[in-house]
């Protein structure tokens, strides 16, 4: 064992709003270290490494990896809803390890897949597929939308980097045509984002009040509470469109990417979003596929509940290269 791998890692998990950062040892997470910090208070992720750093008393770094919710190219990762680059060597200077990695914040989901149970993955829709170790997909919905395949490869896991929440949104009615010019006229492209995200929720239920001759506006966590009450016509109609358009977008990733071995669902609002899965017709979405409807039935699809998932996966990342 070298030196380096003898020390504890750092990871990191960099989203739209939040950065969750802490120490691993192996793959192994010590959530003892776990710290979180609010992105709009920072001017970066170097003053978060080194407060956090300088809050544990300065330890000895061995290794670096951060997730962080934009693309990656080389060293160099972009956050997309986020005015900040990182790159390697700012992780090598904040930490002074010598080893730094970056992944795209799905990447590191996938990851993890391997090292969380069940009871961190409960199933929501139980798939007919038997051959529990073939390709995976990690679908996540938070402050933007993406998607990570996974794959297992000689070499070890294989996980691919996409910006899929860009893609255009899929129009299956007139709802949805009126909706996609709606986003069109206020952003100039309609994305699978702007409806399969916190913002989205809030995008969506603005049109629906528009449509119902409203200025009416919520946030995110308004609407899910207004539609769990049932007290919001609008809120329900909002989670409607929201369940079948992610149910549609999975259906063409599954069939796209063949996860035989699972979809997983990961973000804040994915997690939220669960209870109104059955209730808004999600899985009638996801299988409305005319003759390719049981054979979408071959994909179980779970969601991810453990909060330190991209810790977990970045250490992985690490343990493996």
């Amino acid at each position: 064992m070298t030196v380096s791998a003898a020390l504890p890692a750092l990871v990191a998990d960099i989203g739209g709003t939040n950065t969750r950062i802490a120490l691993a040892h192996g793959v192994a997470v010590d959530e003892s270290t776990v710290r979180r910090f609010r992105n709009a208070d920072q001017a970066g992720l170097e003053p978060i490494i080194r407060s956090f750093l300088h809050d544990l008393g300065t330890p000895e770094i061995g290794s670096a990896c951060v997730a962080l919710a934009g693309p990656v190219t080389g060293d160099t990762g972009r956050m997309t809803n986020l005015n900040w680059e990182i790159n390697t060597e700012l992780l090598k200077r904040s930490t002074g390890a010598p080893r730094a990695a970056l992944l795209n914040d799905l990447q590191a989901q996938g990851h993890a897949l391997a090292h969380l149970g069940s009871a961190k993955c409960p199933t929501l829709f139980a798939g007919q597929n038997p051959f529990g170790q073939d390709s995976k997909l990690v679908v996540g919905v938070g402050t933007g939308f993406n998607i990570a395949p996974v794959h297992r490869a000689a070499s070890g896991v294989e996980v691919l980097a996409s910006e899929t929440g860009h893609t255009d949104l899929p129009i299956t009615d007139e709802a949805t045509l009126s909706l996609s010019r709606y986003i069109s006229a206020r952003n100039g492209h309609a994305a699978l984002e702007e409806v399969l995200s916190g913002r989205g929720l809030e995008c969506t239920y603005a049109w629906a009040a528009a449509e119902a001759g409203s200025q009416s506006t919520l946030s995110a966590a308004d609407i899910m509470a207004a539609a769990g009450s049932g007290d919001d016509p609008l809120a329900s109609r909002t989670l409607a469109i929201f369940c079948a358009t992610l149910g549609r977008a999975c259906s063409n990733l599954a069939l796209t990417c063949l996860p035989y071995g699972g979809i997983y669902f990961s973000g804040g609002v994915a997690r939220a979003a669960t209870p109104f899965l059955h209730r808004h017709g999600f899985y009638e979405a996801f299988l409305d596929k005319g003759r390719f409807s049981d054979f979408l039935r071959q994909f179980p699809i779970h969601v991810i509940e453990d909060d330190y998932a991209a810790l977990t996966g970045c250490a992985s990342f690490l343990s493996a290269e």
